[in-house]
Parts: structure tokens; sequence; C-alpha cells
């Protein structure tokens, strides 16, 4: 168990082999699973450089962010 004062830490992320690592979208408030979708490791560099979330796709072979075509984004 974490103790209270642990700090997240990146490295401690534990990927696949294939280097990824699940991400899972919630509900703030419902606590609802809205999605779940995939990260490598410079999906979540995008992520937190662009406060924007970005993920992988297995299938495009491509990076994308969450709403960017849909507008389905949260504030």
């Amino acid at each position: 168990m974490k103790k209270k004062n642990d700090k997240f830490s990146l490295k401690n992320l534990k990927f696949d082999r294939q280097g990824l690592i699940p991400a899972i979208i919630q509900d703030e408030q419902t606590k609802d699973v809205l999605m779940v979708a995939y990260m490598n490791r410079e999906s979540l560099r995008r992520t937190l450089k662009l406060k924007k979330t970005c993920f992988w796709s297995r299938s495009r072979k491509e990076y994308w962010i969450k709403g960017a075509t849909s507008g389905n984004i949260s504030s």
C-alpha cells in the first residue's frame, strides 16, 4: 500500500511487451468507466506536454487525441 506522501513516478509504470499500458477514462463524478484505450511512452509524454489525452491506436498505428474529431472532451 502506498504511503500518503509517496509521489507518483512514471518510471514505476509497467508497460507490456508491445510497449503499451492501458489507460482508463473515467467520469470524475460518477466514477463510470467511459472508455479504455492504450498509451505507449510517447503518447504519455505527449499527454503530459499538451495537457490533452493522447493515445496510441494499435490498429491505425498512429497517435490520436481524445475529442480531436468528435469534440467529446471534458473540461
